[in-house]
């Protein structure tokens, strides 16, 4: 989602040269039908598995070796190769690997000595907030100097997601919504969206659940996205649920499927323990669905006053606020207002803007650097 959404910003700067590449042998072909128009593809096989494990261990090989000359190489994600003359950036979605190990795939553990590894070399460190940018100096020790935090933008929706023949208020389904078969007796749906993994706390939600859905009869709780790690304690927490019928997973849903059941959601409840942006609350901010949050990690930061917060792990203050927004009134309507007003202020262009002016310190960093080496040698 970042990449897509940082590519199609940085492809509209006219001053600015935009290639991708993928670490990958598999998919090195169906790259070209996933980056936007303007970005171009220039890179030779570069087999994942052996490349992994000797940047894991050395300098080597450098990335131009495999996509030629470039002024910034930038890992999106956590990782970024060697080079032999291009500034690093690499972008650190969150440090739930450092703070909240037992919630992360084991796979990722490896990733705080990567990132430090990387920025010993000299690679700046780009974060999607301000939240995380202050962690990853106080966690990794990395020089402040050197982490950026650029806030992500919101991802597109559909064009035809807002079809005037489809209106219909939040909470109803309409003809154009895509098939979403609710429970017997169900007309209204509270939506979460993300991977079943711990770090999201869908427990904590199916238990908030029981309260609500004894208050309220009419409403089913809908929880789209694709099985994690982890799975095994959420579907005990179904199981054990007196409401577990009203509980539906219609598992992943592609763009403009999820958006037209986001759309006609009563309700987004994200309840996670950590994140280090949060893209759900912002999409249902901008289709004016209310949200109730945690207050976790950088989701204050980034929903500002267009969501209803409440403490991680608070069962009984989610269950409260869900059912206060279910029963809308005009702090609702407020709230909703509030919500699309905050979502404006995350656009991909501002994205772009901030990661292009992070790419210019970057190569001037470097530039300034190389320029340094030969006096220091003599």
């Amino acid at each position: 989602m970042f990449c897509a959404g940082a590519l199609s910003g940085l492809s509209a700067l006219p001053w600015l040269e935009v290639s991708a590449f993928a670490v990958s042998w598999r998919r090195r072909h169906a790259l070209a039908s996933e980056v936007p128009a303007g970005v171009a593809i220039r890179q030779r096989a570069m087999p994942a598995r052996p490349l992994h494990a000797a940047w894991g261990r050395y300098s080597q090989p450098p990335v131009e070796w495999f996509i030629g000359r470039h002024d910034v190489v930038h890992g999106s994600n956590f990782v970024v190769p060697p080079t032999r003359r291009a500034a690093r950036v690499m972008t650190v979605h969150d440090l739930g690997v450092v703070l909240y190990p037992e919630l992360c795939d084991p796979s990722t553990l490896v990733f705080p000595d990567l990132i430090r590894r990387a920025a010993g070399e000299g690679a700046w460190v780009h974060t999607p907030s301000r939240f995380v940018a202050d962690q990853v100096v106080a966690e990794l020790g990395i020089d402040p100097e050197r982490v950026r935090a650029v806030h992500h933008g919101i991802p597109a929706a559909p064009d035809d997601r807002a079809d005037p023949d489809d209106a219909a208020p939040p909470g109803a389904l309409s003809s154009k919504a895509p098939p979403l078969e609710l429970p017997d007796g169900c007309r209204r749906y509270i939506l979460a969206i993300g991977t079943i993994e711990p770090r999201k706390d869908y427990p904590l939600l199916v238990s908030a659940f029981s309260s609500v859905a004894a208050a309220h009869p009419d409403v089913a709780l809908v929880i789209v996205g694709r099985d994690g790690w982890g799975i095994e304690r959420y579907r005990a927490a179904v199981e054990a649920s007196p409401f577990r019928s009203r509980i539906v997973r219609p598992g992943y849903l592609d763009d403009r499927s999820l958006a037209a059941v986001l759309q006609h959601a009563a309700a987004l409840v994200y309840p996670s323990v950590y994140e280090g942006f949060g893209f759900p609350p912002l999409q249902a901010m901008a289709a004016g669905v209310p949200v109730v949050a945690t207050a976790a990690g950088a989701v204050p930061e980034v929903v500002g006053d267009g969501a209803v917060l409440v403490a991680p792990a608070d069962r009984d203050g989610l269950a409260a606020q869900v059912m206060a927004v279910l029963d809308g009134g005009p702090e609702v309507d407020r709230l909703i207002e509030r919500g699309r007003r905050r979502s404006q202020e995350f656009t991909w262009s501002a994205c772009a803007q901030g990661l292009a002016r992070l790419y210019q310190d970057a190569v001037r960093s470097e530039e300034s650097q190389a320029r340094a080496r030969p006096a220091t040698a003599r």
